[in-house]
């Protein structure tokens, strides 16, 4: 009774790359960071999109771990405590939430619920594909594992082809999460070629 799982050409990612490097919680390391990432929705009705809200680390060993999905559907209040809620569960670092659609109330909604969380807001300039493209490459070369599974969150990455009306709103907050913690850090780092 298992579902065949095939992979949708077009996509960045393949069922393949979760399995391989899935972790269970007491297999993990220590982290160095962890993000809540955060795509919000602006309205709360039967055709609203869902927020995303992915909680990702970078662990001792420079690997990227994806913690937890809590996406979903929630009014403006309810994400905003969702993702408080995550931020304090998951003992995050920096809440990183894009305000393409939202602008100023998504960091006003967060500091309602505390205005004490770190935060840091994003607003995507590129499309979708090539803000995960750099993610996608990534899980190719084995550096992201899952930590239990995250079905909703896996096939939107698997069958995601940039071509959708629905906005794929856990994988841009995946993308969101990774990308702030795979970014430089800062040190200069010289090559001679």
């Amino acid at each position: 009774y298992a579902e065949v799982l095939t992979d949708i050409e077009g996509a960045l990612w393949g069922y393949s790359a979760f399995e391989e490097h899935r972790l269970t919680k007491e297999s993990l390391p220590e982290m160095q960071r962890i993000v809540v990432g955060v795509d919000p929705a602006v309205t709360n009705n039967k055709t609203s999109d869902e927020t995303g809200i992915v909680v990702a680390g970078r662990g001792v060993d420079n690997r990227f771990y994806v913690l937890s999905d809590s996406s979903g559907k929630y009014s403006p209040d309810g994400w905003a405590r969702q993702v408080v809620d995550e931020f304090y569960l998951n003992g995050a670092d920096r809440i990183i939430a894009e305000v393409n659609n939202g602008g100023d109330l998504v960091k006003k909604m967060i500091y309602n619920i505390d205005s004490h969380v770190a935060y840091k807001d994003v607003r995507a300039t590129r499309g979708k594909m090539v803000r995960a493209e750099p993610i996608s490459a990534l899980y190719e070369q084995g550096k992201v594992s899952h930590v239990g599974l995250f079905p909703e969150l896996e096939n939107q990455m698997c069958t995601y082809t940039g071509e959708a009306s629905k906005s794929p709103d856990r994988l841009d907050a995946l993308v969101w999460a990774l990308t702030e913690l795979s970014q430089s850090s800062g040190s200069a780092k010289w090559r001679i070629s």
